[in-house]
């Protein structure tokens, strides 16, 4: 995996964001601040833009920068969260003008150990995390079991996917969707909604 497949990836994501931002932003009107949505969109937009106009060389810069931008251009939760995901993930993958299955794993468990730390979140607690974690197993799973990258990739997104609709029954507890207490249980949560997006672009990026 080059800089042209991980550009591919972030315009993925851009694509598939800015055509479900209202299915986020409705997500996000039962249980937060009806804005993940538009949020995304607009800080997917600004990656692609921001990409554009300086172009990376190697996949780790390409992230770090996708990375600060969101930090830079999205307000609420989900800017510094996913923006810190991607900056911790550039910088794993170093200079490197190659990314192997290997790299990209623990590259993906870095950023997860960011979220983690930035939302003090863990699985359960109906966050990002719940769709983010079980990707990262699928992907050291795909590993160990020497599985090939598309596949390995689609074992990742049919993870986050089963992670996001997981989060159905649960209990908020933590950001604003905690406040409802039990009222947050049977509304899936936004953030791991976004996840499961972005691993199902990473997926069809590398079946492309």
């Amino acid at each position: 995996m080059d800089v042209h497949f991980f550009g591919a990836w972030m315009e993925k994501c851009a694509r598939v964001v800015h055509e479900q931002r209202e299915h986020l932003t409705r997500l996000d009107a039962a249980i937060g601040d009806a804005d993940h949505g538009t949020n995304l969109d607009r800080g997917f937009t600004a990656i692609r833009q921001a990409l554009a106009e300086s172009p990376p060389t190697a996949p780790g810069p390409l992230l770090a920068l996708a990375g600060t931008t969101l930090i830079r251009k999205v307000g609420g939760a989900s800017g510094p969260l996913y923006g810190s995901a991607l900056r911790q993930m550039g910088k794993a993958l170093g200079e490197a003008e190659s990314v192997t299955l290997a790299d990209l794993s623990a590259a993906m468990d870095i950023g997860l150990q960011a979220v983690r730390w930035l939302g003090s979140a863990e699985q359960g607690d109906k966050t990002m995390v719940d769709a983010f974690a079980p990707a990262c197993a699928a992907l050291r799973q795909a590993v160990a079991e020497g599985v090939k990258l598309p596949e390995a990739l689609a074992m990742a997104a049919e993870a986050a996917d089963q992670g996001a609709k997981d989060t159905v029954s649960m209990q908020a507890r933590k950001g604003r969707a905690s406040y409802l207490g039990p009222r947050s249980i049977g509304h899936q949560d936004p953030g791991a909604t976004s996840t499961a997006m972005i691993f199902c672009a990473l997926r069809d990026v590398s079946s492309a």
